[in-house]
């Protein structure tokens, strides 16, 4: 079984692969190590191969994580990537840096709301429910203009938007995702040309395990990659 210094080098030198064929810099893309499930002794040990940012998908289990591995702070950073309830955004403003899967205004205010009363400004993208999937969460694509018309009206201050966040359906070949990456990264564009100035969008979250090399080739500044690098979770 790969180590898990060796699946990073591996995943490290994709990225920078799939960078290259698209004419981008590999220093544009950000590898977020999916930790979840995982114990914090894994992420030490990635940490000290040199990953720096991870993501988690559940608030209580991340908590717990963090609190082991408080010692590394600001060195490491957390990125929220699972579905967030409003009656959690309190904690998570607490726990994340940047927190990935925002899909309503309600969430929208309350992390606002909460950063504020923190004195911080959270980072958020919103998630993007790009094929429609009744199983997965995320605002229909057709409705985001309503959304950012509506959050530029509210001036919420104590978060920053800056990007899209999407899973696209699961399919085991890679190139299946592709024309739902590229669709995501046409949405963006045409965000960021209607709304210029007003909402300063860089990130698209987009990419996994299985297509994270595809992801960066359609643009993506941020792949989320668990089982390539910790092995399966129990």
């Amino acid at each position: 079984m790969n180590s898990i210094r060796g699946n990073l080098e591996s995943i490290r030198a994709k990225i920078a692969e799939a960078a290259e064929r698209a004419g981008r810099e590999p220093s544009d893309v950000t590898l977020i190590a999916v930790s979840k499930k995982k114990s914090a002794a894994a992420v030490k040990e990635a940490f000290t191969c040199g990953q720096q940012v991870f993501g988690e998908n559940y608030v209580q289990e991340a908590a717990d994580k963090i609190d082991v591995l408080q010692e590394l702070r600001p060195r490491i950073s957390w990125h929220f990537i699972g579905h967030l309830q409003r009656n959690k955004a309190k904690r998570a403003v607490e726990l994340f840096d940047f927190i990935e899967t925002v899909d309503s205004l309600k969430l929208l205010r309350a992390l606002s709301r909460h950063a504020l009363s923190a004195g911080s400004v959270m980072p958020v993208l919103l998630q993007v429910n790009i094929a429609g999937e009744a199983s997965k969460a995320g605002m229909a694509p057709e409705d985001l203009v309503l959304f950012i018309d509506t959050m530029l009206e509210d001036k919420p201050e104590g978060v920053d938007v800056q990007g899209l966040m999407i899973l696209p359906p699961w399919n085991p070949d890679p190139e299946a995702s592709r024309p739902w990456f590229a669709m995501a990264r046409s949405l963006m564009e045409g965000l960021s040309e209607r709304y210029g100035s007003d909402l300063h969008l860089r990130h698209l979250s987009m990419g996994m395990s299985g297509d994270f090399q595809v992801a960066v080739e359609e643009g993506a500044t941020l792949v989320r990659v668990g089982t390539a690098i910790f092995g399966a979770r129990s």
